[in-house]
C-alpha cells in the first residue's frame, strides 16, 4: 500500500496477474509503468494510436483496486469550470430571493452547499481514493493543460472563496493521448510516461482467446496474422485491438451461418476497417490477407 494511498498490488508479477484476470494482457513495459505509477503515486501518461488499450488501463485498475472510476473526457473548448468546479448560480440566486422575501440577511453565498463538483474536485475530495481517467488530453486546448498542473503536481485544487483543498488519499490518475498534438513539457514532467504500441502476435492471440469464446486456435492465429499484415499497409487509420476483437466476433457469427472462414473475414471487414479508402486498399490485398487466414 502506498502511504496514505489506495491499496495496490505489491509486485509487478502480482499486478500483471491481476490485470490478466480482468482480461487485460499488458506487456512488461506497461506493467512496469503502471506498477511504478501506483507505488510512487505519480500520474501515468499513456500515449499511442487509437485502439491500443490506453483508456482500458484505467477501467481495469478500477476493478483491480476496487476503487470508483471517475472519467474526464477532454474535448476542444473544455475549460476549468467543466473539469474542476462551478458555482450553482441558480441555487445562489434562489437563496438571495428567499432571504429578501423574508427580510433576512442573504448570508455567505460561496460555501460548499453551492458548489458543483466536477471530476477533478470529486477525485480530490474522495477520502477512499479513486481512479481518475483524463481521457484524450490532446483533444483539449493547450491552455487547459495549465489548469491541470497544480492538480497533477500536488493533488490539490485552489478555490479562491474556500481556499486550497488537498487530497487526503491521492487518486490514481491515468491520462491518455492519441498524440494529435504535442503536450507541454510541464505536463509531462509531472507524469510517468509510457507509449503503448500495437501488441505482438502472441499477446493479441491471448486477448482474442479471452474476449472471443468459441474461436478456435487456428482461426485466431490466422486472424491475428491478417490483422498484423493489415497494419503494415499505408492506412489512414490502423485497426486497434478493439477492432480485432469485433472482427473476430463478427466473422465467428458469420461462420455459424455457414460462411467459410476466409469469406467470413471479408464479409465482416467493416468491423475492422472504418474508412472507405482504407477498405479499398485492404481489398486490393485481399488474397494475401485473407485466403490463408
Amino acid at each position: 500500500m502506498t502511504p496514505d494511498g489506495p491499496p495496490v498490488p505489491l509486485s509487478e508479477h502480482e499486478l500483471a496477474a491481476a490485470l490478466e484476470r480482468e482480461g487485460y494482457f499488458a506487456d512488461e513495459g506497461l506493467c512496469t509503468a503502471v506498477h511504478l505509477a501506483l507505488r510512487l503515486s505519480r500520474p501515468l501518461l499513456l500515449e499511442g494510436e487509437p485502439g491500443v488499450g490506453k483508456t482500458e488501463v484505467a477501467a481495469v485498475l478500477s476493478r483491480v483496486t476496487g476503487l470508483d472510476l471517475i472519467r474526464l473526457q477532454c474535448f476542444e473548448g473544455l475549460d476549468s469550470g467543466q473539469a474542476l468546479y462551478e458555482w450553482d448560480y441558480p441555487k445562489q440566486l434562489l437563496q438571495v430571493r428567499v432571504a429578501e422575501s423574508r427580510g433576512q440577511d442573504v448570508g455567505e453565498l460561496y460555501r460548499e452547499e453551492f458548489l458543483l463538483r466536477r471530476p477533478l474536485l470529486r477525485a480530490v475530495q474522495d477520502e477512499r481514493g479513486v481512479v481518475l481517467l483524463i481521457d484524450e488530453i490532446d483533444r483539449a486546448d493547450s491552455e487547459f493543460e495549465a489548469f491541470l498542473l497544480e492538480f497533477l503536481g500536488d493533488f490539490q485544487i485552489t478555490i479562491p472563496e474556500l481556499g486550497t483543498i488537498r487530497a487526503r488519499t491521492p487518486p490514481i490518475v491515468v491520462l491518455t493521448s492519441n498524440r494529435t498534438r504535442e503536450l507541454h513539457d510541464a505536463l509531462k514532467r509531472r507524469c510517468l510516461y509510457h507509449w503503448i504500441a500495437f501488441p505482438e502476435a502472441g499477446r493479441e492471440r491471448a486477448i482474442l482467446r479471452a474476449a472471443v469464446p468459441g474461436l478456435e486456435e487456428r482461426a485466431a492465429e490466422g486472424l491475428v496474422r491478417s490483422v498484423q499484415r493489415v497494419r503494415g499497409l499505408p492506412l489512414l487509420k490502423r485497426p486497434g485491438i478493439a477492432e480485432t476483437v469485433e472482427w473476430a466476433r463478427g466473422a465467428l457469427a458469420l461462420t455459424d451461418g455457414g460462411s467459410p472462414w476466409p469469406t467470413a473475414l471479408r464479409r465482416a471487414l467493416g468491423l475492422l476497417i472504418k474508412d472507405e479508402e482504407d477498405t479499398r486498399l485492404v481489398l486490393t490485398h485481399a488474397p494475401e490477407l485473407f485466403d490463408n487466414a
